[in-house]
């Protein structure tokens, strides 16, 4: 059964729920730092689900101009660009394409914490883009996750009630931000990490726990 377009929405966020890109951004921060002269081995436990300002801020020192931090933020996803670029088809997470294609006539959109031009390369070099009616990014809210702000901003440009948004996360911020705003939480593990609140955890979107829970929360 296909949840019907009336009763669901669906909104996704982007690095870890529909492209596996954690081993690329911190392969680019660590060159990035490299490329400093520093040394940091503590990416990976930090940067899940937060905004780059937020990182640079924590890595660099609160004193920095907002120039200087949008300058290292952007030096930095350049890398990861360049990384992902040519190696993203296969960066997919499992299940995604045959996902969005099955449910088509689902309205859905795309909520993430990451730049615009980060979102850009993943949904045009995937093909990916024309599933989505609304696609959001990290600069068009004034709170980033774990805040609210975002997912309510998707569902009001979706015209959805919040109750009926089915939101997809890996990050604890990301699930944070999906209940504080009121939507339904499915958490994907593409990264190991404790999703606690979750409607529903799923491996990708092959699991097959996900079309029958989503068959009881089209008429829920």
């Amino acid at each position: 059964m296909v949840p019907s377009p009336h009763l669901v929405t669906f909104i996704f966020d982007l690095d870890g729920v529909i492209i596996d890109s954690m081993p690329s951004h911190v392969a680019a921060w660590q060159l990035y730092f490299e490329k400093l002269g520093q040394g940091r081995a503590d990416f990976s436990k930090r940067m899940h689900g937060y905004r780059n300002d937020e990182l640079v801020r924590e890595w660099f020192g609160p004193a920095l101009s907002d120039a200087e931090v949008a300058r290292h933020g952007a030096e930095k996803e350049k890398l990861y660009r360049q990384m992902m670029g040519p190696v993203l088809q296969s960066h997919l997470v499992a299940g995604v394409v045959d996902f969005l294609q099955l449910h088509q006539a689902v309205k859905k959109g795309v909520a993430s914490n990451a730049e615009r031009l980060n979102v850009d390369l993943i949904l045009d070099g995937s093909g990916l883009r024309h599933h989505f009616s609304v696609v959001l990014d990290g600069d068009q809210v004034q709170r980033p996750k774990p805040y609210p702000d975002i997912y309510e901003k998707a569902a009001e440009l979706l015209g959805a009630p919040m109750q009926d948004c089915i939101v997809f996360e890996d990050s604890p911020a990301g699930v944070k931000a999906g209940l504080a705003a009121g939507a339904r939480v499915v958490g994907v593990l593409t990264y190991p990490t404790e999703l606690i609140g979750v409607d529903l955890l799923i491996r990708d979107f092959r699991d097959p726990s996900l079309g029958k829970w989503l068959e009881r929360a089209a008429t829920s």
